[in-house]
């Protein structure tokens, strides 16, 4: 599992590259991991998708700045 500050650092560069689509490109990365069976990069892919979730404000929290 990547560390805390990986996750971060994966979440801002997902929505500096995909912006609004970010959503689209983590499901996309799990459903393809979820195809291959790979419980470790779901999680991994689930807690990005989290804190892009944080980053955005989607989560019902006031979005970081």
């Amino acid at each position: 599992m990547l560390s805390e500050w990986e996750l971060w650092a994966c979440a801002n560069q997902v929505l500096t590259t995909h912006g609004d689509k970010a959503p689209l490109h983590v499901a996309e990365q799990i459903g393809a991991l979820a195809l291959a069976d790979d419980e470790a990069g779901i999680r991994t892919w689930q807690a990005i998708a989290r804190r892009i979730a944080r980053l955005t404000g989607k989560d019902g929290d006031t979005p970081l700045q």
